[in-house]
């Protein structure tokens, strides 16, 4: 088993080692394109500038608060909590040391890795701007290839952050204790990491969706629809902190939400695969991270093959290279199934879990195409939006609500079918434990780790949409000729798309991943009490908890609503400040203080960050200790109230995220469309209402919406890393 398990490791921290050689590689060829015209890199410098201030702000903020939460991690496990004879290690600090530690390399890593794919994004997008001067095809692979640098580096570092502790964890094998004994207690001492990346990637997600989107409205509705000038023009003193907020947001927020994800979703499958243990041995605690290190690969070859002409759509060739990807990622899940997953006792096990990984590859396919449909403007919903517009803002909001919620129910039946289908197919499995099926909850593991193959191109794509959005920005601001601003059009027309869809993959993968944590949650407090943990509705506690448990959504997306709302009226109230006191700037003869909107909305958004975020902590814990001290000695009510409340939670979640996302992304697409020249075109009434509908989608698709998906999956980890102290 040992020369098994380091085989194993040897891969996967070798394909990440190797995956981050090949990410710093791309850079490198992404730096060494031109950077265009003195104008377009003064423009390009200035979006450096803001975005690198307020990550540095940004990551100040969220690394005391993460002290702070590794400080009651340490006293709450090395302190207060009882030793209980189920613990991992027996001595109760060093306990609280390796979830403390692995909590901080959590928080650390996933902060590198948001970082690093902003720092690459905000140096594409100049080359992207630059390489449209000669061929759509170099500015498509610029701005993918760069894309992917965040992609890979996202994905690896999480591979790489848990491979590697498994590994140190691994080495350090108590005295007295067989090295098979202690690989299956290793998932439970690292849960910390899980949450560590989670937590970062909240208030990278939250602060960086708030930050775009007030500037965004700000923007918008003072200069299209007051001003009643062009989008990215360089007159309008919000332009920057715009184009700052699409890299901070989409590109740091992003990294670290899907950086959370593929941590969070390997360690709770490796939970799993400790069940599993007696048939698999350290080959199913490991298999999610060799299914991860392989899809790694698969997406390097996927983004290499991306390639388009001057006159075919860039997002047929963006398509090609992802169905290229899932197929490279279901043939090699295909070959480490029939490695790993075999065993005598089910001889038919390994076949069974390759159709579960299959559903969870077609599941990331069908949330492709479901937010397709949904948010591009070939189809019926968005294409109602904008017939709507006509009448003017107020049925366009009602329409873009109204396709909101109706958007809910394609994903619904989608997670349904394959959370179902994958349970049942992994029960047939032939996997038995004391007599009875025990491979239903590893199939639906399985089938999550099948739809995260392919985050690595997944993020590339959405990465692409900010670089595309900023070079289209550069290219308006520097005056280059109408031609290249066409092509930059396209490239943004399909960097909204891809950016629609990895919203869609990330709130699908976040609803299984949500189920499968909460399910490793489930079978860690039999691990630790020794009993089935059954989750009764109609305890009166129980009950309470959900209802708390589905508040909770709503307050934390109302606060992140309220806190674009109030950074965008500062912006719009400074913008039109400048206007009324500065009438050169709309003559063209001065400069507009840019400055003082990236500092308006950099302070807003790290302000309005913090309560959120510490709303998201509190909840869990306070219904796990309340509930605890109110059940008695073995009825375990804390542990039972938290499940309750994570269930309702996680359902809510889902539904409001997948309301928010598709509803802002329909509203978006529909004024783009009356933008072709649709219902009068630019400047028509039904334009101009479109424009305010676009605006109240926007913190609903990238600040609400999107930090949903974190907090979702945040209170899965919380729930994991902390669950010794709800028994």
């Amino acid at each position: 088993m040992a020369s098994m398990q380091s085989t194993l490791l040897m891969i996967v921290i070798g394909a990440s080692v190797g995956a981050l050689l090949f990410a710093v590689g791309l850079a490198r060829w992404v730096l060494a394109r031109s950077t265009g015209t003195p104008e377009m890199r003064k423009i390009s410098d200035a979006i450096q500038e803001g975005a690198e201030a307020y990550l540095a702000r940004q990551n100040k903020t969220i690394a005391m608060l993460a002290v702070l939460v590794a400080a009651v991690l340490a006293v709450g496990y090395g302190v207060l909590r009882t030793h209980n004879a189920t613990d991992p290690v027996d001595d109760p600090k060093v306990f609280a040391l390796f979830i403390t530690l692995s909590f901080l390399l959590g928080a650390l890593s996933s902060g590198i890795a948001g970082y690093m794919g902003m720092w690459v994004s905000i140096r594409t997008n100049i080359r992207v701007a630059a390489a449209a001067m000669t061929s759509l095809n170099a500015a498509l692979q610029t701005a993918l290839r760069g894309g992917a640098v965040s992609g890979l580096f996202t994905v690896s570092m999480s591979l790489l952050g848990v491979g590697g502790l498994f590994a140190i964890l691994a080495a350090l094998v108590p005295n007295g204790m067989e090295s098979a004994a202690w690989a299956q207690k290793i998932p439970f001492l690292i849960v910390g990491y899980g949450f560590g990346a989670s937590f970062v990637a909240l208030f990278a997600q939250l602060g960086g969706g708030i930050y775009t989107k007030a500037a965004d409205v700000g923007a918008d509705l003072v200069g299209k629809v007051e001003a009643g000038i062009p989008e990215d023009d360089p007159r309008n003193p919000a332009v920057i902190a715009d184009l700052v907020g699409d890299n901070v947001g989409d590109c740091a927020g992003r990294g670290a939400d899907l950086f959370e994800s593929t941590a969070a979703e390997n360690i709770g499958a490796m939970i799993l695969g400790v069940l599993l243990f007696k048939s698999f041995g350290v080959a199913g605690i490991l298999f999610p991270l060799v299914i991860g290190a392989l899809g790694l690969v698969c997406s390097i070859v996927g983004v290499m093959s991306v390639s388009t002409t001057e006159d075919a759509d860039p997002m047929a060739a963006l398509n090609r290279g992802f169905y290229l990807t899932a197929v490279l990622v279901s043939v090699a899940i295909f070959f480490a199934c029939k490695m790993l997953l075999v065993t005598p006792d089910a001889p038919d096990a390994w076949w069974h879990y390759f159709i579960c990984a299959m559903i969870g590859v077609a599941t990331s396919v069908a949330f492709v195409f479901i937010t397709q449909y949904y948010t591009e403007y070939r189809y019926r919903p968005v294409l109602s939006i904008a017939e709507a517009s006509q009448t003017g803002p107020a049925t366009n909001i009602i329409m873009g609500l109204s396709v909101g919620m109706e958007s809910t129910v394609l994903p619904v039946f989608t997670i349904a079918i394959a959370l179902v289908s994958s349970f049942m197919v992994g029960r047939a499995s032939g996997i038995m434990i004391d007599g009875q099926a025990a491979g239903g909850l590893f199939g639906t593991a399985v089938a999550t780790m099948g739809m995260l193959g392919t985050a690595g191109y997944i993020l590339a794509m959405d990465v692409f949409g900010p670089i595309t959005d900023n070079a289209g920005g550069i290219v308006e601001m520097s005056k280059q000729p109408a031609e290249i601003r066409d092509k930059t059009d396209r490239l943004d027309s399909v960097g909204n798309t891809t950016k629609a869809l990895t919203k869609g993959y990330a709130i699908g993968s976040a609803a299984l991943a949500a189920f499968l944590l909460f399910s490793a949650y489930l079978d860690e407090v039999k691990n630790y009490t020794g009993q089935t943990l059954h989750v009764d509705l109609s305890k009166p506690q129980v009950f309470v908890s959900a209802l708390i448990g589905g508040m909770l959504v709503f307050w934390f997306s109302s606060l992140a609503m309220t806190a674009v709302s109030k950074a965008a009226q500062s912006v719009i109230t400074e913008v039109r400040r400048q206007f009324k006191e500065r009438p050169g700037i709309m003559q063209g003869t001065e400069q507009p203080d840019y400055a003082a909107c990236v500092d308006i909305v950099t302070v807003g958004a790290l302000k309005a960050m913090v309560l959120p975020g510490f709303l998201v902590l509190a909840f869990p814990i306070g219904v796990g200790l309340i509930f605890k001290s109110l059940g008695g000695p073995d009825e375990h009510l804390g542990a039972e109230a938290v499940a309750g409340f994570l269930m309702i939670a996680t359902v809510v979640g889902i539904l409001m995220a997948g309301f928010l996302n598709n509803g802002g992304g329909a509203w978006d697409n529909a004024k783009k469309y009356i933008e072709t020249g649709a219902y009068g075109g630019k400047k028509s009434d039904a334009h101009k209402a479109a424009v305010v509908g676009d605006t109240v989608g926007d913190p609903f698709k990238d600040t609400a919406g999107p930090s949903l998906h974190v907090l979702i999956k945040l209170l899965s980890t919380i729930t994991l890393v902390l669950a010794p102290l709800f028994i």
